[in-house]
């Protein structure tokens, strides 16, 4: 495409975006009756609130280089039983009240939607990007989640209290990753990073206390995930695909944005901050509703893939001996391992929201290996975190749950089907964006793996770019995580349809 067409080539993948959105029922635009109180929305009075103030603690925050809607930061103190950790998220039913004309909205979609050309908020950019979210702007409100790690990975004391906090750092996954890994001399590190990730370095070297903070919040991640291992939690490699645009607006590369050490500090912080908030509404009686992955139905197929790969799995579920296979394949197949984590993460099935009424067990987090676990820490991203964070406020006064059982089912399952929606808004763009790219290359080879076989047909995705797309004709004796080498015979990119045959 010439460069005078690049900015078009912008605006129709923003406009697929929003036509997919509207097809799949989303709103990609604020109801009017949200306007009046979006414009009376203003900071609290923090002074006149008798809660907590922790807003001298160098509190930081980890996430993308792009993000401004943060939900959360973290601090941390060293004890002689462990390290304790405080994470701070962000209080976002202070803003959006029940019934309120933007919980509406935000109940309607319950979810961000991020196709890499267009984002559609679940909140408007006033409260998301600005005043319930927890970048470096001054006093936040928040729900503080206080835990104590001990060096085995356990929890002996965790509680939940609401606070006023102040994010002192805003720091980028890339940039802590890189120090994290290597330290010494910032000039060590400069490659690869700009923009917020040498802000990011700067901004730790500068500073002993936030180097001493990001080492102990590291080691207590690895604290946390070695337990969490142990109890057979899985290990995966993911990446997510992202369009990767000129200045003029050209679809130029699609980059895997992969999980490193620093993101790896995050999700296992936010795990334990789920469970924490999960056990805390447990105790005190209130429903809430959980995350959970059940044990996969597709577990033959799971079966299958270990033994063309040579290992033998248990014909029942068994989370053990999987974490065991994925650690055997990480180490003896790092390069192909992101493909095989992708192929058993579909086989795995999706995840979903379920009511948890007190006295009852709810079922597990198959991947995670954990029993209690809510959604929590994301409120400006997903309506389960807001519905979860007023279950706490009415647990902080001693108050019943805001929302009857078949008002918290019903949201439990909309939630669900909304999320699986959007993962299939942003899925199709991403093709849709793929297939732009790859419009050049018909004909080209490519090696892959066998992503997906359903009735619909069989399914590949390339080493790179990390593409997936329709292999054409009928394999029977091909099945999820075979590598394959294959020809790219047509690209359409309204539909988002790449085509390959075996080469």
């Amino acid at each position: 495409m010439s460069k005078h067409d690049s900015k078009p080539e912008r605006r129709r993948l923003r406009t697929i975006a929003e036509q997919a959105a509207l097809a799949r029922g989303f709103r990609v635009t604020f109801p009017i009756d949200t306007q009046p109180q979006l414009q009376a929305e203003r900071e609290p009075s923090f002074e006149s609130l008798n809660i907590q103030d922790f807003t001298s603690w160098l509190w930081s925050s980890i996430d993308n280089d792009e993000s401004k809607d943060l939900d959360q930061i973290e601090y941390a103190q060293k004890e002689s039983g462990g390290i304790r950790i405080y994470v701070g998220i962000a209080d976002v039913d202070w803003f959006v009240p029940l019934n309120s004309a933007l919980d509406r909205a935000a109940e309607h979609n319950t979810t961000s939607i991020y196709t890499g050309v267009e984002t559609f908020p679940m909140l408007p950019d006033k409260l998301s990007t600005d005043l319930s979210s927890l970048n470096e702007a001054g006093k936040r409100l928040a729900m503080v989640v206080e835990m104590l790690v001990a060096d085995d990975g356990g929890i002996p004391e965790s509680t939940l209290y609401p606070a006023v906090v102040e994010n002192k750092a805003q720091l980028t996954y890339d940039a802590v990753a890189v120090w994290l890994e290597a330290g010494g001399n910032i000039d060590q590190h400069r490659g690869g990073l700009s923009g917020p990730g040498l802000e990011t370095l700067q901004k730790i070297f500068k500073s002993e206390e936030l180097q001493a903070q990001l080492q102990m919040q590291d080691k207590v991640a690895q604290f946390l995930r070695e337990r969490r291992h142990e109890a057979g939690a899985l290990s995966f490699h993911t990446s997510e695909l992202q369009p990767v645009l000129s200045e003029e607006g050209a679809v130029i590369d699609l980059a895997a944005r992969r999980q490193n050490r620093a993101s790896f500090l995050i999700e296992d912080l936010m795990i334990a901050a789920n469970q924490a908030t999960a056990t805390f509404l447990d105790q005190r009686g209130l429903p809430s509703i959980r995350r959970v992955v059940r044990n996969p139905e597709r577990w033959d197929r799971i079966v299958s893939l270990a033994a063309s790969l040579g290992v033998h799995l248990p014909a029942e579920p068994d989370v053990r001996s999987l974490e065991a296979f994925l650690k055997q394949q990480q180490r003896t197949n790092p390069a192909h391992f992101a493909d095989l984590s992708l192929a058993v993460i579909k086989l795995l099935g999706r995840g979903e929201y379920v009511l948890k009424s007190p006295g009852e067990e709810a079922p597990g987090h198959f991947g995670l290996a954990v029993q209690n676990y809510s959604h929590s820490t994301a409120p400006n991203r997903r309506y389960p975190d807001l519905i979860t964070q007023r279950l706490l406020k009415a647990a902080f006064g001693g108050n019943p749950s805001p929302y009857s059982a078949e008002a918290l089912s019903a949201l439990a399952e909309h939630c669900t089907e909304r999320e699986n929606e959007a993962n299939k808004v942003e899925r199709f763009v991403k093709k849709c964006a793929a297939a732009t790219l790859l419009s050049s290359r018909i004909g080209l080879k490519f090696e892959a793996a066998i992503s997906g076989v359903s009735a619909d047909g069989t399914w590949v995705r390339l080493s790179h770019p990390p593409v997936e797309g329709k292999l054409v004709g009928s394999f029977k004796h091909l099945d999820v995580g075979h590598r394959v080498r294959v020809q790219l015979v047509s690209t359409d990119s309204e539909k988002g349809f790449i085509d390959f045959e075996l080469a």
